[in-house]
């Protein structure tokens, strides 16, 4: 983004919308999902207005201009300091009361004109209500558009309004209708006086806006006060003017200033909102669901029946596809081998196409129906507003283990992969919260590491493949939780806050978004195995064929000698062959190498690599290796997330440390309890 481009800023709270819109307008295909939380950094993007390229940034959602977490920073700081040309604020039109609160304070703030989108207008038509667009629009003095972004309704017209914002340029935002009551104005204005007296406080903010921040005591308001050479005077008169205004309201400033907003802004509602007789005492569908899905005692058996039922879904259906796709594989390898040995090609690219590239990257191909089909039934509970509950109905145990319930969503988010997870806990206001977060979030199961499940799943327990990856799945969770517990106890000290979430209504997402969110994901997946699993086979296979005359993938090679030196670390633990430490280090790159890995070095499809890895496991010690690459360093990816997100390198080195001892310590009490129980 350069400095002097148009800049568009998409603003609004949580599960408005904004995501939507912004894919609309600019073409993208950002992730959306009918939850809190799923944009938690910037996304920008270019659009075109009348021939004008602009610039689009979608904003993290915000319920108000009070930041308490990482990405309700980035929103406001976004807003208050880069100071946007316009900005478009995406409200759930079926949701007024609660959306117009950030509404009214961009009106305050005058830091750009406005425009007000009121999404989501299908559902205020379903549910037999009206808006009066024209009247709101005219009494606030900003345009109003209504959209159905999902159904693409009101997009142009929204793109034109916007071009003609654009043209008119930084037009002065309009005077707000709305006042506080007299003695709050009285202080307001008695602030701005004082305010004026440095000219330096007003620079960055209008002098009315920081006023009513200052009255609200705004940590980063108030931090603005210390340079000041007035900081001490304007201090004092701040807490008499507080002290007084309180006195004659009767409770605490910041509570009157949010009641004032909301009572002008149920005003607005009764008078341009129009209801169905009777809709006011009819319980919606979502309730009625609630009654059941979140209910104190079904809520959790239904939660982890569901996912349950997702695996064995998922491996029934996607696994219909493999055998086809190992076949497609196998003799694509062999046909390619055949006609480079009958072009008298060398033997060595030979073996480094069929065993290296088609060998390695095909052992993790064979399993994208599975991964496809897992991200589909993902994107289902994302969509239809399932995954909010689950957070939900898993607050009780998060607090027991000493975590915020809102963990659970970067929990769940690392399913698919542990960096988005990762980057969610950005939600949690709490900054010890989220360290714990982040720090356990490696834990869960994502899915790089299903080719690891799937394929020793299938080759040991065929028959309960689904419910045995549930279990590792669980496992997952299990231990992230008393991860947890022991860092809280260890490391953070202190009570939890309390779970406070906004839970969105139930929605039938479409088969055209549920299928491209699937699409997405596993396209980024294969993307993969086309780059970062090609190059690592490709280095594996150059590894297990030097020195030059040594047999292919034997111990006198490269890789066989590096195996063997950490071999010994894995005899204890059920799988001391090199071939195994070799498939391990190199899942640190990315945890599909392990497979791919295996692939190259067994030189086998994924039929015959199940038989090979039969030849050499056993039951207990094929569980053995799921858990410990569950559990073990997380990958490079993963890591440097880490480092990112708690800007330490101390707690990124402390992830690598504490997840190789514990998933070794778990590797060893399977293997050896297992051996003990069933001799």
């Amino acid at each position: 983004m350069k400095k002097n481009d148009v800049v568009i800023a998409l603003a609004g709270n949580p599960n408005s919308g904004k995501t939507t819109i912004f894919n609309a307008l600019t073409g993208s295909r950002q992730r959306v999902g009918n939850w809190p939380g799923v944009t938690v950094e910037r996304k920008e993007g270019k659009t075109d207005l009348d021939g004008r390229q602009v610039t689009v940034v979608d904003l993290p959602g915000i319920y108000s201009l009070t930041a308490n977490s990482l990405d309700e920073r980035v929103a406001r700081d976004f807003i208050v300091q880069d100071r946007p040309c316009l900005i478009a604020v995406v409200l759930d039109a079926s949701n007024l009361e609660r959306n117009l609160y950030l509404s009214l304070q961009l009106m305050e703030l005058k830091a750009a004109p406005l425009v007000l989108v009121f999404n989501m207008i299908d559902e205020v038509e379903e549910k037999g209500m009206s808006i009066d667009l024209e009247g709101l629009s005219e009494l606030l003095g900003i345009p109003i558009v209504a959209t159905a972004a999902k159904k693409n309704r009101g997009i142009q017209q929204l793109k034109k309004v916007l071009a003609e914002q654009v043209t008119l340029g930084a037009a002065a935002p309009p005077a707000i209708p709305f006042r506080y009551r007299e003695n709050t104005e009285f202080a307001i204005e008695r602030l701005i006086q004082r305010l004026g007296e440095d000219p330096s406080l007003s620079q960055s903010s209008p002098p009315r806006w920081l006023a009513i921040k200052l009255l609200e005591d705004d940590r980063e308001y108030l931090a603005r006060l210390e340079k000041s050479p007035l900081r001490d005077s304007i201090l004092e008169d701040l807490g008499v003017l507080k002290k007084e205004t309180e006195k004659g309201i009767g409770y605490d400033l910041e509570t009157a200033l949010v009641e004032e907003r909301y009572g002008f802004i149920n005003g607005l509602v009764k008078e341009f909102v129009k209801k169905s007789w009777g809709l006011e005492d009819r319980l919606s569908l979502s309730d009625k669901i609630d009654k059941v899905l979140a209910n104190r005692l079904m809520g959790l058996p239904i939660f982890f029946f569901l996912l349950w039922l997702i695996f064995k879904l998922t491996f029934d259906v996607g696994g219909f596809f493999v055998h086809y796709i190992d076949q497609l594989f196998t003799a694509l390898g062999n046909q390619a081998a055949a006609l480079i040995q009958a072009l008298n090609g060398p033997s060595w690219l030979a073996s480094l196409v069929e065993d290296g590239i088609i060998g390695g990257v095909g052992s993790v191909m064979v399993f994208v129906p599975i991964i496809f089909f897992l991200y589909l039934a993902i994107s289902l509970l994302e969509e239809s507003g399932y995954m909010a509950r689950g957070a939900f109905v898993m607050d009780k145990i998060m607090h027991a283990m000493g975590l915020h319930g809102k963990s659970f969503i970067p929990m769940v988010v690392g399913f698919g992969c542990n960096v988005p997870g990762i980057m969610a806990a950005r939600t949690l206001e709490n900054p010890k919260d989220r360290i714990i977060t982040i720090l356990i979030t490696p834990l869960m199961s994502c899915a790089a590491r299903l080719p690891i499940y799937v394929l020793f799943a299938g080759a040991f327990f065929a028959k309960h493949q689904g419910t045995v990856i549930f279990g590792i799945y669980l496992l997952g969770i299990v231990l992230a939780m008393l991860m947890a517990r022991i860092f809280k106890s260890v490391f953070f000290k202190g009570e939890p806050a309390p779970l406070i979430m906004e839970l969105p209504p139930y929605r039938l997402p479409s088969a055209k978004s549920l299928l491209l969110s699937a699409w997405h994901r596993c396209f980024i997946f294969v993307q993969k195995a086309g780059t970062v699993i090609f190059l690592a086979v490709v280095a594996v296979w150059c590894l297990a064929s030097l020195p030059l005359g040594v047999e292919y993938a034997s111990q006198e090679s490269i890789v066989g000698r590096v195996g063997s030196i950490f071999a010994p670390l894995l005899e204890p633990i059920g799988f001391g062959f090199w071939q195994a430490a070799v498939a391990l280090i190199f899942g640190i790159l990315a945890k599909e190498i392990v497979v791919g890995t295996l692939g190259t070095l067994y030189g086998a499809g994924e039929e015959t690599l199940a038989g090979a890895i039969a030849s050499q496991f056993t039951p207990v010690s094929a569980l053995a290796f799921m858990v410990l690459s569950l559990v073990y360093i997380p990958c490079a990816a993963t890591i440097g997330a880490v480092r990112k997100e708690t800007n330490s390198w101390y707690w990124a080195i402390f992830t690598v440390a504490y997840t190789l001892v514990l998933g070794w310590l778990l590797a060893f009490l399977i293997y050896q309890g297992g051996n003990f129980l069933f001799p």
